[in-house]
């Protein structure tokens, strides 16, 4: 289990992440801002603490992966961040390493462990090594635990930085199933961003609950589609105490002030009862590199 961090860090310099050091959440943080400091968090509720609490300037959180699909314990915490606002995203390409202690060898190893999701994504790997697969709480704690043992009949799955972090030799690279396993992440701060309408295309990210009258949900998507508005997510959720009651969060292209989607968004108020845009933000390169191939 990832253990929380005392080590004191400057709250303007610094981004949190769910996990232990070296976690691929880690990792990103460190490839999209390499002159912040990472703060970890041993939940995805204290990183979002640690921001509104102003312990750090950002927060980086994993929101759906290309193999994995969504992140549930994320879509459940997103609604009440009230204070929050989403200010970019990126998209992080996992590359899974087996990972060893000193004198171990491909032919030495018998037992692996690491997150249940990576283990599954490295299924073909791990059934034609003949190994036994353990599941641990998270990658990066598997390779702290591996460092800690130090048996070469052991390995982890983990990132090439934990290997770094905690000293171990990297047996094999990219050892993953799927060459597209990537992970979308969202960048959080207090402060909301606005790119403006001129410097690119831009996400809009929104919170919404429709009326609870028939074709709700149908009608207020209505606006969307006839305005030529491309949504790239909806996700619903059951508003506590409630079964009859729906929250959706959405993912669109384009911005509020855009003719499109401004119509589309004054067509779903009329149908919901709430909504609450949850950021305006550059939209990563890697979405228009996806639609070449």
């Amino acid at each position: 289990m990832a253990k929380s961090t005392t080590k004191r860090i400057d709250p303007k310099s610094s981004v949190a992440f769910q996990g232990l050091p070296g976690a691929y959440s880690d990792l990103a943080c460190r490839e999209v801002f390499p002159k912040l400091a990472t703060l970890p968090t041993e939940t995805f509720e204290e990183t979002f603490a640690a921001l509104e609490k102003g312990r750090v300037k950002l927060a980086m959180i994993p929101i759906e992966n290309s193999v994995a699909g969504r992140v549930a314990d994320i879509h459940q915490l997103i609604p009440h961040a009230t204070k929050l606002h989403i200010v970019g995203e990126h998209f992080q390409r996992v590359e899974h390493c087996l990972l060893a202690p000193a004198g171990a060898t491909l032919k030495s190893i018998k037992i692996v462990r690491s997150h249940i999701h990576a283990l599954s994504q490295c299924r073909k790997f791990i059934r034609k090594m003949g190994l036994k697969a353990i599941v641990h709480a998270d990658t990066a704690g598997s390779a702290a635990e591996l460092a800690e043992r130090g048996d070469p009949t052991e390995a982890a799955i983990a990132s090439t930085l934990a290997a770094k972090i905690y000293g171990l030799k990297i047996l094999k690279t990219n050892i993953e199933d799927a060459a597209h396993n990537t992970t979308r992440f969202i960048i959080l701060s207090r402060e909301a961003v606005d790119p403006g309408m001129k410097n690119g295309p831009v996400m809009t990210s929104l919170l919404f609950q429709v009326r609870n009258i028939p074709a709700a949900l149908y009608k207020a998507m209505g606006g969307f589609a006839t305005n030529g508005v491309n949504m790239t997510k909806l996700e619903s959720y059951i508003r506590a105490g409630s079964f009859d009651v729906s929250m959706f969060y959405a993912d669109i292209e384009g911005h509020p002030a855009d003719p499109a989607v401004k119509l589309a968004l004054d067509e779903l108020r009329f149908f919901s009862d709430e909504l609450r845009i949850m950021g305006v933000y550059p939209a990563h390169s890697f979405r228009y590199k996806a639609k070449k191939r």
